[in-house]
């Protein structure tokens, strides 16, 4: 994959741009098709438990075929798939995803984007940010042997520990922090070739990323922060264009993290998300990192918290002095 070859040298934010599936009701309506023809795309007829033949022209599933085995009519199938979601009883939706054999979070995205069609009752109010309370602070400070972090569904790191802070240095020292300094995984992911060398496995980062990023956009169509980033990297990432387009969801994200810190070297790492109850009106999840017991990995985190809580406690005193 290719992305902008030096960091120092990032080209500038793009303003506001029209996303796909995000902007008007036209742009809802493509969002739908695209979404439920890349799914219906990766399904085989062996798969589906039908009949095949040597003469199909695409490798997967028809839309007639499909509206079989949702109980539906070709007709109403087809004018589905072009976007007319509204109005769609939850239980056809059921029978449609069953079909197309949608994993759970593209299931809930898909019912994300029949809420989204509905006609609103009011006009949506533009999402606020959420400052993380004090005691979210606390807990956080208290875990001094996992890097621990808080980040909204725009995957802005919002709250960290100190640990979370050292573990992801090249992120936070980065040129693609806003400016209030913090970071954001997908700007870093796609706006900074550093990336590359800290990610291990980059390109499952990546998709990852896309991922999340398409699942919160089917959680708060309206969120203009959301459609801002979007359009940037749209703007400014092929690789980002191309992730984008697969139409791919995840809801949940845990699993084996691999990085090339600069000051202790390769990390092997297991990560897991947990929802986090801030707020109401937005998602918020509470990441942990944690090394296998007796690992080298472990030997090196530990080492990093070590730095970490060293510079912190050198900053006291100038702190103390402001």
């Amino acid at each position: 994959m290719r992305l902008w070859g030096d960091k120092r040298n990032l080209p500038p934010r793009s303003p506001v741009a029209t996303v796909e599936g995000m902007d008007d009701h036209s742009d809802h309506r493509t969002e739908i098709r695209d979404f439920l023809a890349s799914r219906r795309a990766k399904i085989t007829p062996e798969q589906a438990g039908l009949p095949t033949s040597a003469r199909r022209r695409v490798p997967g599933l028809r839309r007639e075929e499909v509206a079989v085995l949702a109980g539906v009519s070709t007709e109403w199938y087809t004018r589905l798939e072009k976007g007319h979601i509204s109005g769609v009883s939850e239980d056809v939706l059921a029978a449609v995803a069953q079909a197309l054999q949608l994993d759970e979070d593209e299931r809930t995205y898909l019912f994300d984007l029949a809420r989204a069609a509905r006609p609103a009752r009011r006009t949506p109010s533009r999402r606020r940010d959420v400052e993380v309370p004090p005691r979210i602070q606390w807990l956080l400070d208290s875990m001094t042997m996992s890097a621990a972090f808080v980040r909204n569904g725009r995957l802005d790191v919002i709250a960290h520990n100190a640990l979370g802070r050292a573990l992801h240095a090249p992120m936070f020292d980065s040129p693609t922090t806003d400016k209030r300094g913090r970071p954001n995984f997908a700007r870093y992911h796609f706006l900074d070739a550093g990336s590359q060398d800290f990610f291990v496995d980059w390109e499952a980062g990546a998709a990852a990323t896309v991922a999340l990023l398409r699942a919160e956009a089917g959680r708060e169509p309206h969120d203009r922060a959301l459609r801002e980033l979007i359009g940037e990297l749209s703007t400014l990432s092929a690789d980002f264009r191309t992730l984008w387009a697969a139409h791919d969801v995840r809801i949940r994200h845990e699993g084996i993290k691999r990085l090339q810190h600069p000051e202790v070297g390769p990390l092997e790492l297991t990560y897991q998300s947990l929802d986090l109850p801030v707020s109401r009106r937005a998602v918020h999840d509470l990441s942990l990192y944690t090394a296998e017991p007796g690992s080298t990995s472990e030997e090196r985190l530990k080492l990093l918290a070590s730095m970490a809580a060293t510079r912190s406690r050198a900053a006291e005193p100038t702190d103390r002095l402001r």
